[in-house]
């Protein structure tokens, strides 16, 4: 009855059974160990924010380039506030708002963009509180460039003046007429009464969209595998029947008592 299975068509599909099986596996495994990384990303960044706290601050240019490992470190720098941009769709605390972000113009010529707080509801300049005049010195957390449309930051276009949805070099240099730092600082203390943003982790690490993908994947590929084996066991059932049915002579049965092409 079983001997279908050693005709090649039978031969094709169990070696196809047998290939597809574990490279699933493989692949969910290798998908879940995907997001147990970022798991562990994200605890590590977070433990690595609330340890960079009570770290002495060091100087900007000790720190850059950002990267995970001086993202979210204590900085500190010198100089003069510039320009002021209102970052509009900005959640905290369950809450919409805006980052007042003000442009400190340093010694080296470039400017770094400082997030002085945060403020409730629709941006609104007249109610945003002005950058302190003179010198300052600033410390806060150092955090990499914002991409948009990564990690709930805007994309969208059309702004009106004064306002970004992203807080990065490449959107900066276009709205202010000096070279911007490729990175940003969220001051420890919000000035002038705003709420102070908390440092995030850095991009491509931690709970976002990504890991959860890595999870939707891992789903995926296991349930490949159950249906790999429903099928081959759902045809193997179909291949008894037919073998046990001509063995029966209902096969043959059957075929007599379908009419001719003519209907004769």
């Amino acid at each position: 009855m079983y001997r279908f299975l050693l005709t090649p068509r039978w031969w094709g599909i169990n070696v196809f059974v047998l290939l597809a099986i574990p490279f699933c596996v493989f692949m969910g495994s290798w998908q879940l160990g995907r997001f147990e990384d970022r798991v562990q990303e994200d605890r590590t960044a977070s433990e690595q924010a609330a340890s960079a706290r009570h770290e002495a601050p060091r100087p900007l240019a000790e720190l850059l380039p950002v990267n995970k490992a001086t993202s979210g470190e204590q900085v500190t720098a010198t100089g003069r506030y510039g320009r002021q941009l209102l970052v509009p769709d900005r959640e905290l605390d369950g809450r919409q708002g805006y980052y007042v972000l003000t442009l400190l113009r340093t010694g080296s010529g470039k400017a770094l963009p400082v997030v002085r707080g945060w403020l409730p509801g629709a941006p609104d300049p007249a109610r945003t509180p002005a950058p302190p005049t003179g010198q300052v010195t600033v410390t806060g957390a150092l955090q990499a460039s914002e991409t948009p449309g990564d990690n709930g930051v805007s994309a969208r276009g059309g702004l009106p003046s004064g306002q970004t949805a992203a807080i990065s070099a490449a959107s900066l240099v276009n709205l202010v007429p000096y070279d911007v730092y490729d990175a940003w600082v969220t001051l420890n203390e919000g000035d002038s009464g705003m709420k102070a943003v908390p440092a995030t982790a850095p991009q491509n690490t931690g709970l976002d969209l990504k890991a959860f993908q890595n999870l939707g994947y891992t789903a995926e590929w296991f349930a490949f595998v159950g249906f790999v084996v429903f099928m081959w066991f759902r045809l193997l059932r179909r291949e008894i029947e037919f073998a046990r049915d001509a063995e029966l002579g209902l096969a043959a049965a059957e075929e007599r008592q379908q009419p001719s092409p003519s209907g004769v």
